[in-house]
C-alpha cells in the first residue's frame, strides 16, 4: 500500500483556504452554468493536485449521470464539453444513498475515495451494488491509466445535483482522507456557486421578460435593435419592425373585468410567438400595456409583411378582442436612412397611428404609399414630422437625442435591500430615463449613473462611485461618483476623511493588485464588509481609508471597455451582501446596446 501521509503531504490549510476562495471567485465570475462548472472543474484540479476533474449533473428524466465538462489530462475518448457522456445512475452509490443519508444523519455526504488497487466499498456506503460499482471504478482507472480517485456529490437546494470528480495518474500519491474532506467542502462551494448561477439567470429572465406573457420586454427589444442596425449599417441586413397595439382593451377591462384583459394580452401574445416563429431571427415583445411588437432580423420586408397580415387576421379571430391597428416599418422598403432604433420606431408608430386611425384590417407599411398621389410616402412624412431633430442624411442633432428634459430620479417611499424589489426599482428608473430622452441609449455611463443613483438610494448607500477600463488595459480611473453623506474613517483628520470621500482621485488603479475588482470588472460582483475574515487586504484597504464600513462592487465589459459600479455602506446603510447579484444584473442590463466611453 502506498504510504499515503509520507508521500503527499496535505497542502497548508491557509493555501487550501485560499484555495476554496479562489473558486468561489471564479465562479462568482461566470454568466451561465456551463461556465461556472467549468471554472470548477479548472480550479478544483489545481487546489487538489488532481491531473483531471469532471463534473457530472443527475438527469432525473433519463435516471442517468451526464458528464457536463472533462477538464486536465484526458484519456482517449473524453472530451472536454462532450455531447453525450452519461453513465446509469444506478452504478453510483455516492449518489443513490444521498437521500438516506441526509435523513438519517442531517449531514451533507462525503466524498468517496477510489483506488485502482483497492476494490473495497468505503465503510460509509452499504448500497447492495457498491462491491460491484467500486470494482467497476478501479477498472476504469486502470483502462484510462489513472491511480486514485475521489468523488465528492453536489447538492442544490437540498437535493443530489451531481458530483464532482478528480483523479490522479499512475505514480503519484493516492488522496488521502484529508482530501476527501477537502473534496467535500470544495462540493459544497461549488453548490453555493450553481445556486447563484441560477439566481443570476432568474433575475436576467426578470430584466428581460414581460411577467405576463413571457414575452421579451421593451428592454430586450431596445438591446436587440442596436445590435441589429449596427449589421444593417455595417453590411446592409434588412432589419423590420412590427408594432401592433391591441383594438378593444380598455373595453374589456370596463365591461368584463382585468382579469379578461389579461387573458386577451395572452391569447395575443401568444398568436405573436406563432408569427416569430415563422421569421427566423425573429424577436416578439410585449412594449407594455396593449402595445406588442415584432423586430425582425435577416427577412425580406414582403416575408414581414405577410406573415403581419395573418396576424392581424388571427387577431380579429380571438373571442371578445377586435383585432390589432399594425404598423410595419422595414429597411427592405423606401423609408430613407435608419442609423438610429428611434427612427425606426417612430416609422413603426406611424403606420400604426394611421391603422388604427383608419381601423384597418391590414397593417399600414411605412414606405409604400397607398395612392398614386401620395409622394412621398405619408407614413414617413408623419414620422419625420413627429421628429424635429431628424435630417435628411438620416442623423440625429448635435445632441444625439430627439429631445431634452430633466433626468427623472428614483424616489422610494422606504428603504429596502430584497434583491427582487432593487430590480424591479432600478428597471423601472432605467426606464423613465429612456423615455424622457435624459439618457442617450449609447451613452453608457448615463445608464450606469442611473443604476447607482437608484440603487444607493434605495439601499441608503453612503455614497457610489464608477469606474472605467479602456479596451485591452489593466489600469482603472473614476468616471463619476456622488457622495451622500460623511462618514468618519481612519484617516488623521475628519477634515482629511471628507476629502476623501468627496474628492474624485486622481490616480490610477493597476487592476492585477485589486484580484476582486478585476474578476468584477469583467462581468463578477463581491461585497465586502471591514474587518471581515479573508478580506483580500488591497480590497479592504481601500475601503476603510475613506471610513466605509462595506461596500458591493458589480461589473462588466462591453465594446466601450470596462466598468465597475461600486455602492459603500455606513453603519446605517441597509446590508450589501445579498444585494450582490441584483447589481450584476442591472449593470449587464446598462452594459447591453450601444456603448461609448466617457468623455474626457
Amino acid at each position: 500500500m502506498t504510504d499515503r501521509g509520507s508521500r503527499h503531504p496535505d497542502p497548508l490549510p491557509d493555501l487550501r483556504l485560499q484555495s476554496v476562495v479562489e473558486l468561489a471567485q471564479d465562479m462568482a465570475g461566470a454568466l451561465t452554468p456551463l461556465e461556472a462548472v467549468r471554472a470548477a472543474a479548472a480550479r478544483a484540479t489545481e487546489a487538489l493536485g488532481a491531473t483531471m476533474a469532471a463534473v457530472s449533473v443527475w438527469d432525473r428524466e433519463s435516471g442517468r449521470l451526464r458528464v457536463l465538462v472533462n477538464h486536465g489530462d484526458l484519456a482517449p475518448g473524453e472530451e472536454e464539453l462532450p455531447e453525450d457522456e452519461s453513465y446509469p445512475v444506478a452504478d453510483f452509490p455516492e449518489i443513490v444513498t444521498y437521500l438516506e443519508e441526509r435523513w438519517t444523519t442531517g449531514r451533507l455526504p462525503r466524498a468517496w475515495l477510489q483506488s485502482a488497487e483497492n476494490v473495497e466499498p468505503h465503510a460509509g456506503h452499504t448500497h447492495p451494488t457498491a462491491g460491484a460499482y467500486c470494482r467497476e471504478r478501479a477498472a476504469a482507472l486502470r483502462r484510462r491509466g489513472r491511480a486514485c480517485c475521489v468523488v465528492a456529490p453536489i447538492v442544490l437546494h437540498g437535493q443530489a445535483w451531481g458530483e464532482l470528480y478528480l483523479a490522479r495518474a499512475v505514480g503519484m500519491p493516492e488522496f488521502t482522507e484529508a482530501d476527501a474532506d477537502y473534496a467535500t467542502l470544495l462540493a459544497a462551494q461549488v453548490s453555493a456557486g450553481l445556486a447563484q448561477t441560477e439566481r443570476l439567470a432568474d433575475l436576467r429572465k426578470l430584466a428581460f421578460s414581460d411577467p405576463l406573457t413571457g414575452l421579451a420586454n421593451r428592454r430586450a427589444v431596445d438591446a436587440r435593435l442596436e445590435s441589429a442596425l449596427e449589421a444593417h449599417n455595417r453590411d446592409n441586413t434588412v432589419v423590420s419592425l412590427v408594432v401592433c397595439d391591441v383594438n378593444g382593451l380598455k373595453r374589456v377591462n370596463d365591461q368584463l373585468g382585468h382579469e379578461m384583459g389579461d387573458r386577451l394580452l395572452e391569447r395575443f401574445a401568444h398568436q405573436l410567438s406563432l408569427a416569430a416563429a415563422k421569421l427566423p431571427g425573429s424577436l416578439a415583445a410585449r412594449l407594455g400595456g396593449d402595445e406588442f411588437c415584432l423586430l425582425v432580423e435577416g427577412q425580406k420586408a414582403d416575408e414581414v409583411v405577410a406573415v403581419a397580415e395573418e396576424l392581424c387576421a388571427r387577431a380579429l379571430a380571438l373571442s371578445e378582442g377586435e383585432g390589432v391597428a399594425c404598423g410595419v416599418a422595414s429597411t427592405g422598403d423606401s423609408i430613407g436612412p435608419v442609423t438610429t432604433p428611434d427612427r425606426l420606431f417612430r416609422l413603426a408608430d406611424a403606420a400604426q397611428y394611421r391603422a388604427k386611425a383608419a381601423r384597418a384590417a391590414h397593417p399600414v407599411v411605412a414606405g409604400r404609399s397607398h395612392g398614386p398621389g401620395f409622394a412621398p410616402d405619408p407614413t414617413v412624412l408623419l414620422a419625420d414630422a413627429a421628429d424635429p431633430h431628424h435630417r435628411a442624411d438620416g442623423r440625429r442633432g448635435t445632441n444625439g437625442r430627439a429631445g431634452s428634459g430633466d433626468r427623472r430620479r428614483f424616489r422610494g417611499a422606504a428603504h429596502s435591500a430584497d434583491p427582487g424589489q432593487l430590480l424591479a426599482a432600478v428597471l423601472s428608473a432605467l426606464d423613465q430615463a429612456a423615455a424622457a430622452r435624459a439618457v442617450h441609449p449609447a451613452d453608457t455611463l448615463g445608464k450606469l449613473v442611473v443604476v447607482a443613483e437608484a440603487s444607493a438610494r434605495l439601499l441608503d448607500a453612503v455614497g457610489w462611485w464608477i469606474s472605467y477600463v479602456p479596451p485591452g488595459s489593466h489600469l482603472m480611473r473614476t468616471a463619476q461618483h456622488a457622495v451622500y453623506r460623511m462618514t468618519s474613517g481612519p484617516s488623521s483628520s475628519r477634515a482629511e476623511t471628507q476629502r476623501a470621500q468627496i474628492e474624485a482621485p486622481d490616480a490610477v488603479f493597476d487592476l492585477r493588485h485589486y484580484p476582486l475588482t478585476r474578476r468584477a470588472v469583467r462581468g463578477g460582483a463581491f461585497a465586502l464588509r471591514a474587518g471581515a475574515a479573508g478580506n483580500d487586504p488591497a480590497e479592504e484597504a481601500m475601503l476603510v481609508v475613506s471610513g466605509y464600513r462595506g461596500m458591493v462592487a458589480a461589473g462588466g465589459q462591453n465594446p466601450a471597455g470596462g466598468w465597475l459600479v461600486e455602492l459603500f455602506a455606513d453603519d446605517a446603510t441597509l446590508p450589501l451582501g445579498q444585494a450582490a447579484c441584483a447589481m450584476r444584473a442591472l449593470v449587464a442590463v446598462a452594459l447591453s446596446g450601444a456603448a461609448s466611453p466617457p468623455a474626457v
